[in-house]
């Protein structure tokens, strides 16, 4: 029975050999001495130990290796389809203004909707530089007529920066899987690009300058996107005031809600003066965080004109759509006057002074002709603007000229002329 016994040991020592033998090729045998009284077949594992080891460690870097190819598969396809999504983005035209709904300043953000993620940011520079590049062609078209060294030389020159751009924005895509969304370098390689952007927006604006001589004021801006980025701002703070008028040519389609046309921050309060509608509520106007709902129905996609207007003796107010009063009301933050040295921002809600901007609450549309008045304009004076017959230029506090506003994040400037270009 011992015998048997032994046999069948030897038997196991050579079949663990065997299999040793075929996962790590050419092998060699070793002569190890055994004690007396120990069991051959139990010393011979012992002395395998060594080698199950070294297999088990080979599976597990066998299988390391396997998932590090499929992790590499799954990034080269990533890169693959953001290049895609930037390649259809170039190659079409700027997009109808729309996007999701605003909120009310300081309020938590339940519009989820809102992608703030690379693939949005890369697609907002697509269609921002397909937007400079349809300017630079009708640039283009103009020189032709007009051809001189000076205006082949920055046609030239502007070219080559939009190049530069796109550039920069397929090197964003070749770097994602480099850089973690939110990071640092994300953070300073996007305001790079926007910084590009603005400087590039700001020499074809200078150029396009040339070709006409439209008044200063005969201008619009455009926020095409639902972005915290996009921006004007005024250059001069608004003075104290005790009562204001404050109106504007407006156009937007966006649903729900239009966002932020302007807000106005001073220290130690955010929400000033702001206008704006956000979700499925009606616009409303804010004066130091209080608030009053506006009759206004403007996102049909056609121009419209509004004016506002308040005095602190009671908080009244009133408010005007195309010429005609469609509301008022009183106790709007009484004998509380419009406090000095803030920031007017317009396309954005300030969580900050000059900034804290949250792209659930962004302007998406075309502004033109904001001015605000330090008085309260009569009906008759705002029924004159809304026709253009006449402007009020008394007590004026803001006046709508290119030399006062300044532009920022890819905000295009289109020339207006206000009741002629209208829808």
């Amino acid at each position: 029975m011992a015998g048997l016994w032994w046999k069948l040991c030897l038997l196991c020592c050579l079949v663990v050999m065997e299999s040793s033998a075929q996962d790590f090729g050419q092998t060699q045998f070793i002569c190890t001495s055994v004690p007396k009284d120990m069991d051959l077949c139990t010393a011979t594992m012992q002395n395998s130990g060594p080698a199950e080891d070294m297999k088990t460690t080979v599976m597990q870097l066998r299988e390391t290796v396997l998932q590090q190819k499929e992790t590499i598969m799954n990034q080269k396809e990533t890169i693959r389809e953001l290049t895609s999504k930037l390649s259809r983005c170039e190659s079409q035209s700027f997009p109808a203004a729309a996007g999701p709904g605003g909120r009310r300043p300081g309020s938590k953000n339940t519009m989820g909707d809102v992608s703030r993620g690379t693939t949005e940011t890369l697609a907002q520079l697509g269609q921002t530089l397909q937007t400079l590049k349809q300017r630079l062609e009708n640039l283009e078209q103009y020189s032709r007529g007009n051809n001189t060294a000076q205006a082949n030389s920055l046609k030239d020159l502007l070219q080559n920066k939009i190049d530069d751009m796109e550039k920069q924005v397929l090197s964003r895509v070749n770097t994602l899987e480099e850089t973690k969304p939110g990071s640092k370098n994300d953070s300073e390689q996007r305001n790079r690009v926007e910084s590009t952007l603005t400087s590039l927006h700001h020499r074809i604006t200078d150029l396009e300058k040339g070709k006409d001589t439209r008044p200063t004021d005969r201008f619009q801006l455009t926020f095409p996107l639902r972005t915290n980025y996009m921006y004007a701002k005024a250059k001069k703070s608004l003075p104290e005031m005790y009562s204001f008028t404050v109106c504007l040519w407006i156009k937007s389609n966006a649903s729900p809600g239009v966002g932020t046309p302007f807000s106005y921050a001073v220290p130690g309060q955010s929400n000033e003066l702001v206008l704006i509608e956000w979700g499925n509520n009606p616009m409303e106007i804010l004066i130091n965080d209080k608030v009053a709902k506006l009759p206004f129905l403007i996102n049909d996609g056609k121009w419209h004109h509004l004016c506002i207007t308040w005095t602190t003796r009671d908080g009244l107010w009133e408010a005007f759509q195309d010429g005609v009063l469609r509301g008022s009301g009183e106790n709007l933050a009484p004998y509380h006057p419009i406090k000095p040295e803030g920031v007017l921002v317009l396309g954005q809600e300030q969580d900050t002074l000059g900034g804290g901007f949250d792209a659930t609450q962004a302007f998406v549309g075309e502004l033109a002709h904001l001015n605000i008045w330090n008085r309260k304009l009569s009906a008759a004076e705002i029924y004159n603007l809304a026709t253009c017959n006449s402007k009020a230029q008394a007590g004026i506090v803001f006046s709508w000229t290119e030399s006062n506003i300044e532009i920022f994040g890819g905000t295009t400037k289109w020339t207006f002329e206000p009741c002629r270009s209208l829808n």
